[in-house]
């Protein structure tokens, strides 16, 4: 599924509006969970990667939920080294940029990161022929995210009440 369709699937929030209710501020956690796999394992991961992540916990407010679980999210992977010779290990670190809700884009902060293991049994002969290990961040890992602006909720609006159809004169 491409991203942009990927995104237009998610289930929309309350109404998000510039209006006069209430606000979540810039700052609030959003908890995240990776899409995807990202990994050094292949060497074909680079800086630059966006990949699919989606809101993990529903936010509330007022035990109404804003921000629904399955939410569409974007990262990027911002650093990659992949693992080498000497037991040098592979690093990986990525950040959340914007999830999709409702039509609108809303920009998110936040960074995490994974470091292989060194290798083991370094010896200065041998050592040469030792590597570290591939760092991973599996699927359905969790992460934490920040909001980068209030969002502003609108105070639904009640639809008046339809009247009832007049009745007949009696004859």
């Amino acid at each position: 599924m491409s991203e942009e369709a990927w995104a237009q699937s998610a289930i929309d929030p309350v109404i998000l509006a510039p209006a006069n209710g209430s606000v979540i501020e810039s700052g609030t956690e959003i908890v995240l969970r990776l899409r995807e796999e990202l990994t050094t394992d292949k060497k074909k991961l680079k800086a630059g990667y966006r990949f699919q992540m989606e809101v993990a916990e529903p936010l509330r407010l007022n035990s109404q939920i804003i921000i629904p679980s399955g939410t569409p999210a974007i990262g990027e992977v911002t650093e990659v080294r992949n693992k080498a010779m000497w037991g040098k290990s592979g690093y990986i670190e990525a950040r959340a940029i914007s999830m999709r809700i409702g039509g609108r884009t809303i920009r998110l902060s936040g960074s995490f990161d994974d470091k292989g293991a060194a290798g083991t049994d370094i010896i200065p002969v041998v050592g040469f022929f030792t590597s570290g290990r591939s760092a991973t961040i599996a699927s359905g890992s969790t992460v934490k995210a920040f909001l980068e602006e209030d969002i502003v909720i609108a105070k639904p609006t009640v639809p008046a009440p339809t009247p009832a159809p007049a009745k007949p004169a009696p004859k």
